[in-house]
């Protein structure tokens, strides 16, 4: 598919205890939770789609900082493609539907997502806040944490007097 027939916004509200993600309850599905998206009308970028759904499914106003990824999948047996947004939270309105809404750390967003594809998306705007913020991205600590633990094993292991197998002993005489 080569053109973006929805808009969906990744909305980031930064706090003192770190950034927060929006999710928002999913239609008609309690306790499945995704970012807010929805079609593109007549005349609409996918932008303008984004931050129209984000007021109408959250009731929070966001500015479009930049465009993410493009995410192809089945809606309802149809191929759709949402353009995402990296947003930035700018107050309060008026809600259209009646959703609950959640602001969430990266880690907790990540878990509450249950498409792998919505959470590549969250990755991907959360390096891109690390990157603006300058503050490190999470999945690079992990990976740099995993890296160091598995360099401590191995030094661990060069340490130890090596163990030879029975087959490999030799009787001394």
């Amino acid at each position: 598919m080569s053109r973006s027939t929805h808009g969906g916004a990744v909305v980031v509200k930064l706090t003192g205890k770190g950034p927060r993600y929006l999710l928002v309850e999913a239609s008609g599905r309690r306790d499945r939770w995704v970012f807010p998206k929805g079609r593109l009308e007549v005349g609409e970028t996918a932008a303008d789609t984004a931050q129209r759904e984000v007021a109408e499914e959250a009731g929070v106003r966001a500015r479009p900082v930049r465009r993410l990824r493009r995410v192809e999948q089945k809606q309802q047996r149809k191929a759709i493609s949402i353009a995402y947004f990296l947003m930035v939270y700018a107050g309060r309105t008026t809600p259209l539907d009646k959703r609950r809404i959640r602001w969430l750390g990266f880690d907790e967003a990540v878990e509450a997502l249950d498409l792998e594809k919505s959470r590549r998306v969250l990755r991907s705007a959360d390096r891109m806040l690390s990157l603006a913020t300058g503050k490190a991205p999470h999945f690079r600590v992990r990976r740099a944490a995993s890296r160091l633990v598995g360099w401590l094993v191995r030094g661990a292991r060069a340490l130890l007097p090596r163990q030879r197998s029975r087959g490999s002993r030799r009787k001394s005489r």
